[in-house]
């Protein structure tokens, strides 16, 4: 780890470095047997969830506290019918179903009805590939979505760039017109225009499905489902596929920090249980976001993410992601009010080390799946070893997210002239990074251009821009 201990200043924590990555090789030692790679074990989306099979259907559940399962549907008429009745496993705690091939077609809406000691309900499958909502009840539901006509890719991926110069936008709010805008129209309008200014890469916000449009895509309920507020999957897929004949690159906002608190649509209380998914009590709840927060020490929950991390690789060919909320998973107060001045507050116990493990995991994974791929850590919080290699103690990120600059240069805008700028602040600011990390800095992102603010050039102008540009000006 000769990057990180250049810093003097972490020899005291050496120990502490080295445990850390040192349960992590030993994490994943633990989850592969010694058998195959990590990336191979991360694939719990090929088992769970409904899957075409040569004889039919097969559904897969993981619901340890559940006591009976059914599949519920337009092929069932919405009721409880035997024939699609789930049935524990030997000795295990999965549910399954086996279908005939003529049960279920292309189309059907379909949710669980479950039961556990004490209550019931209806569930969305947590490994869902396709879910849309009634317009009528906004009720949502799963969707069977297998096309006749699988997708076929035409375009391989760019290789990866020397320096990413990223676009981060949200297909919903690409549109001119008051809507919804769809994968097409961002495919057909919004990709030329990102490639005419010379970007390399596209950061897509708010794709893993949500219930609450408003949330911009940070409240996610199905992990594995595509929005469909935008279009189907193959909608999505041929965005990416035509950028990628662009020579441009797609990233998405991979969102493992929490997960939305609705039980109905998520996986809070899945099984009736608070503790599945998530902690139990309080430290499953963040305060801040009212969300709910995943146990990273649970092997079940690192199966699910780690296939997560995989999934958007194979199914869609992303190129990498930016993973959210990185400060938030690292520690147990989510990095509320703390100002990160010392060293020791990444060694004094506030950090929850399962989740360094999963990250550092989530990491290999993507890199196993694909070593051109790029990961980028939103981390305020100034971690070392963040975005250092793995074989150096470190996370293993290729970049972090420099969250602070955007709010520099707008703090210049709106209480300095110009003229008045301190090119020493402007020095440190664009240089505060670690000896060893890469970062990735933008003017403003998504916290400033997309939540209602206004955005960089705009500060700049103000009410000039509306009699200072014009033609004769």
């Amino acid at each position: 780890m000769t990057h990180l201990l250049d810093d003097t200043y972490l020899k005291p924590f050496e120990a502490a470095i080295r445990g850390r990555a040192d349960h992590a090789v030993a994490r994943a030692n633990e989850l592969t047997g010694g058998k195959g790679t990590l990336a191979d074990w991360a694939s719990a989306h090929e088992f769970y969830g409904l899957h075409r099979t040569a004889r039919g259907w097969v559904f897969r559940e993981w619901a340890p506290h559940a006591t009976s399962m059914w599949l519920v549907g337009d092929f069932s008429k919405w009721k409880i019918d035997p024939r699609f009745e789930c049935f524990r496993r030997p000795k295990s705690d999965v549910w399954e179903c086996k279908i005939p091939a003529k049960a279920i077609r292309h189309g059907d809406n379909y949710r669980l009805e479950m039961r556990w000691e004490g209550g019931r309900g209806e569930r969305i499958p947590a490994y869902a590939r396709y879910v849309k909502q009634d317009p009528e009840t906004n009720l949502f539901c799963a969707q069977v979505y297998e096309p006749k006509a699988k997708y076929v890719w035409r375009h391989a991926a760019p290789k990866a760039p020397k320096m990413p110069f990223i676009y981060e936008a949200h297909v919903g709010m690409g549109s001119e017109e008051e809507k919804v805008a769809s994968y097409a129209e961002f495919r057909d309008n919004v990709l030329p225009r990102i490639k005419k200014a010379g970007y390399n890469t596209v950061q897509l916000m708010a794709i893993m499905e949500h219930p609450y449009y408003g949330s911009f895509g940070y409240h996610v309920s199905s992990f594995f489902a595509a929005s469909s507020r935008f279009g189907t999957p193959d909608e999505l897929k041929s965005l990416i596929d035509t950028a990628h004949g662009m020579g441009l690159r797609v990233i998405m906002d991979l969102v493992h920090s929490h997960a939305v608190k609705n039980e109905r649509d998520g996986l809070s209380l899945f099984d009736g249980t608070d503790y599945q998914y998530f902690h139990s009590g309080p430290k499953g709840w963040h305060s801040a976001w009212d969300s709910r927060c995943f146990d990273y020490g649970k092997t079940d929950v690192l199966h699910f993410l780690l296939s997560n991390c995989r999934f958007w690789l194979d199914e869609y060919h992303f190129d990498g992601y930016r993973f959210d909320g990185v400060t938030s998973m690292l520690f147990w107060n989510h990095g509320l009010g703390d100002a990160f001045t010392n060293y020791g507050m990444y060694f004094n116990g506030s950090m929850d080390d399962d989740a360094w493990c999963y990250l550092n995991l989530a990491n290999r994974v993507i890199h196993e799946v694909n070593p051109q791929a790029i990961t980028i850590a939103e981390d305020v919080s100034g971690m070392p070893g963040c975005a250092a290699p793995a074989k150096d103690c470190g996370i293993g990120f290729d970049y972090r997210m420099a969250m602070g600059e955007p709010d520099f240069w707008f703090r210049l805008a709106e209480k300095l002239s110009d003229d008045d700028w301190p090119m020493g602040g402007l020095f440190y600011e664009l240089t505060n990074k670690r000896a060893e990390e890469k970062v990735v800095s933008y003017v403003e992102s998504h916290d400033q251009a997309l939540v209602g603010g206004k955005t960089f050039f705009f500060t700049l102008a103000d009410a000039a821009i509306y009699w200072g540009m014009g033609k004769d000006q």
